[in-house]
């Protein structure tokens, strides 16, 4: 292809669509008949990245190989594609302002009055096309966050007007992602929400070339003429997006409804190629015809919000697919565990996790939870704060250092395991200053750990501030709790695990970023297959009690 083309994503009558679902699920089309394709997300908001947003305000913070903080909706466009993302996928207003305002400081713009238009809609141009000008791809589709009309998205909606007309019809569109109620007290659908989002889209200068409607019934071929009608598209061009069991269901439901045949023809491209899906439908073949069950505690502070731990209950998903196992997944606040509580909220688990996170809240609880699961020979898996917690644990209840804590949650604890890394003592600022992206790691040859990647040298994503203290290593390894896995070039601690455990893994890093339906997590693979040997051996046990 000479030219890459732009498609942009917006979406009208509600929040929480799935603009980055329907992207994903375009992207994955495209990529399977040929195309080399990535995502991008404008987000309005002006925070500079989501890093410092409580996951209660925004859902869980994804982080990139080359240490970006970005939306979560950039790891399902990884989840889908298997390729990775990078800063240049992810932008927010405050990042577009901050580089503005830069420039203006430096006299980028010297004699001028710095203004939205044309300034800050040149940044948004600017940034939209730079994923597509070094030529490493065919397609870029770009989804803008918010809803159409929100005053927050004025700048990104004139950005692509511009840019739709610059380009060409020939090389960008316009997918707008809208809502198709159902009135049970009228027993029928309303099209005219939709209709109301169009015409606010179209007063920004911007006509939608493809709708997709999102729906809980059927869209009939009435209301699909009615709205190609009412709208200004073509009747092929309205794409019904239905809810579905999974979202790993919608690529084949909007291949089913030719929305990669629609925008081909809207792009001039050719149509002749079949989207080779064939290692897709093997995954949720696995994933819908599981061969067994095992349920697993994830044992959080934002349990309540489930897109605080997303990416981890996609990895679950995918591993579970890969072992041909359902996993259930209970959300454990670990506020409400204690010592009265955690037989009747651990006991019957085939797994334990223990989550990542920020601050002090809940984490008695999640010390207690390691404890039973150690005791008790459940599979463990800790990630980030939750390898910290394990790493409390052990020195508490095992070395007996009475007060054992993290520097995070005691400043002044006599015995800080977990303690903050030299060179984070002197930071100020919050944003974007942790341990971020991709860092080496070497393992031991003889541990789980090596057993599990089956190689020595790994590379993971962090995020983080703490870390083990090297100080009271030999004593924690005597002890039982081996370090099998450190950073080569800083002799940080990534890995411990438990001598004389089932399976028992703590891991600085954040393996479920890079787990994706081809590529499953080791990790999570071997730890749901733990898992499975420890429920059959467990249910085996109970029906030898009760013979």
């Amino acid at each position: 292809m000479a030219e890459t083309k732009y498609i942009f994503v917006t979406g009208g009558v509600s929040s929480s669509l799935g603009k980055g679902i329907i992207a994903a699920s375009l992207a994955k089309l495209l990529q399977a008949r040929g195309f080399k394709t990535t995502i991008q997300k404008l987000d309005p908001y002006i925070n500079v990245d989501p890093g410092t947003l409580n996951p209660y305000e925004h859902g869980e913070c994804y982080v990139t190989e080359d240490g970006a903080e970005t939306d979560l909706d950039l790891g399902h466009y990884e989840r889908f594609l298997n390729v990775n993302t990078s800063q240049a996928n992810n932008v927010t207003t405050g990042r577009i302002y901050q580089s503005v305002i830069e420039k203006e400081r430096r006299g980028d713009f010297l004699g001028k009055t710095v203004q939205v238009v044309p300034h800050i809609t040149n940044e948004i141009k600017e940034r939209i096309q730079l994923l597509g000008r070094n030529g490493d791809y065919d397609m870029v589709i770009t989804e803008i966050g918010g809803t159409v009309g929100d005053i927050e998205s004025l700048p990104y909606i004139e950005a692509v007007r511009q840019l739709k007309w610059e380009l060409g019809d020939e090389n960008a569109l316009v997918i707008h992602l809208t809502f198709v109620p159902y009135l049970a007290a009228a027993k029928e659908l309303k099209t005219k929400p939709t209709q109301h989002s169009v015409k606010t889209l179209m007063e920004s200068g911007i006509k939608a070339d493809i709708l997709v409607c999102r729906t809980e019934h059927e869209l009939s071929d009435d209301i699909r003429r009615k709205l190609a009608i009412f709208c200004n598209v073509k009747q092929e061009a309205v794409i019904q997006s239905i809810d579905a069991s999974t979202i790993y269901d919608v690529p084949n439901m909007m291949l089913e409804e030719g929305l990669d045949t629609v925008v081909l023809k809207k792009l001039g491209l050719p149509t002749d190629s079949v989207p080779n899906l064939e290692g897709w439908n093997k995954f949720l073949q696995r994933h819908k015809n599981p061969k067994y069950e095992v349920t697993i505690g994830l044992i959080g502070k934002y349990v309540e919000l489930q897109d605080s731990y997303k990416s981890i209950l996609e990895a679950f998903i995918h591993a579970g697919a890969e072992n041909e196992v359902r996993v259930n997944v209970e959300s454990i606040h670990s506020e409400f565990i204690n010592e009265n509580t955690i037989q009747n909220k651990i006991a019957h688990l085939d797994g334990v996790l223990v989550a990542p996170g920020f601050g002090e809240r809940g984490i008695e609880g999640k010390i207690d939870a390691v404890r039973y699961a150690r005791e008790h020979n459940i599979p463990f898996l800790g990630i980030c704060l939750g390898m910290q917690m394990a790493v409390i644990e052990f020195a508490r209840n095992v070395l007996k250092l009475k007060n054992a804590n993290s520097t995070e949650m005691d400043p002044h604890t006599v015995h800080p395991v977990i303690d903050i890394m030299e060179e984070q003592k002197a930071i100020t600022h919050m944003g974007g200053s942790m341990r971020l992206g991709s860092w080496k790691c070497e393992l031991k040859e003889d541990s789980l750990a090596y057993r599990i990647y089956k190689t020595k040298n790994i590379k993971e994503r962090h995020r983080h501030r703490y870390e083990y203290n090297n100080k009271y290593k030999n004593e924690i390894e005597a002890a039982g709790l081996k370090s099998s896995g450190v950073n080569p070039k800083t002799g940080l601690v990534e890995i411990i695990e438990l001598e004389n455990h089932p399976w028992f893994v703590g891991v600085q890093y954040h393996p479920e970023y890079k787990s994706t339906v081809a590529s499953p997590h080791p990790l999570f693979i071997n730890f749901i297959a733990a898992a499975m040997t420890y429920s059959k051996q467990k249910n085996s046990a109970n029906v030898a009690q009760n013979q």
